[in-house]
């Protein structure tokens, strides 16, 4: 007589592939998420120890006109592109864009992902005044500045910001929607404009090079860790699915 067993329950192969993809995913993003604290602690530590010093004087000068360092290369319009694309990394810009998604949730009934972005994207910006003040680095006085600028330079607050809520919004996005070359789409743009606000600031001499790459870094990272606990907090029913439709109260 054969001996045998049932389990209590079943998976079908589908389910078990479904399951196997979500775990690699996350498993890949929390690899992607210990890279970029690693690699900005790796920055943060070449900048203190004076390393990284000769790499961010060649970029800066690269990107000015050789016999005339107070003048960047190329025409005068790029000059004025580079200031409106900075100013989307701007605190006035990012909070507009911020409060205009938090308000839609809201509205939407979905309070849960509303706090949710408020925290990933306000907490980025407290993190970012906490480490400018921690490192004390001073702005790039080798090339003039195009803009005006208060902080002070290590990380770079417009990189960092950028990578924090245009990564944040557009992982949002794509829980929403359907098709993966459109989710592919939206990645894509709010990794160019992460990109593009960060090469601004080193266009503009406002930043040193290993500003913007650190920016880019703990950003990315935090973008990442905040999506992770968004899934974890959905799984437990804290946080509304992002594709979940809420019905409008009928009136009485």
């Amino acid at each position: 007589m054969a001996l045998g067993f049932r389990l209590p329950f079943r998976f079908s192969l589908e389910q078990i592939v479904t399951l196997a993809r979500r775990e690699l995913i996350l498993i890949a993003t929390l690899l992607l998420i210990a890279g970029g604290f690693w690699t900005f602690l790796s920055i943060a530590d070449e900048v203190r120890e004076g390393e990284t010093s000769a790499f961010d004087q060649w970029v800066l000068l690269a990107l000015r006109d050789p016999t005339n360092h107070t003048d960047p290369r190329g025409p005068v319009w790029m000059q004025e592109m580079a200031r409106d694309i900075t100013a989307l990394g701007g605190i006035p810009v990012l909070t507009m864009v911020t409060l205009v998604v938090i308000g839609y949730l809201l509205m939407s009934r979905k309070r849960g992902a509303s706090l949710l972005v408020a925290v990933s994207v306000f907490g980025g910006m407290a993190l970012s005044s906490l480490l400018k003040i921690g490192f004390d680095r001073p702005r790039p006085d080798l090339v003039p500045h195009e803009v005006h600028v208060y902080t002070l330079s290590f990380p770079s607050g417009h990189a960092m910001l950028a990578a924090v809520t245009y990564l944040t919004l557009g992982v949002l996005l794509t829980r929403v929607s359907p098709r993966t070359r459109l989710r592919a789409y939206i990645l894509a743009i709010a990794v160019l404009l992460t990109v593009m606000i960060g090469c601004s600031r080193l266009y503009l001499g406002v930043h040193w090079p290993t500003d913007v790459l650190a920016g880019w870094s703990i950003g990315a990272a935090w973008a990442l860790a905040c999506w992770v606990v968004a899934l974890w907090l959905q799984r437990r029913g804290a946080v509304e699915q992002a594709d979940q439709t809420t019905p409008e109260p009928t009136p009485s």
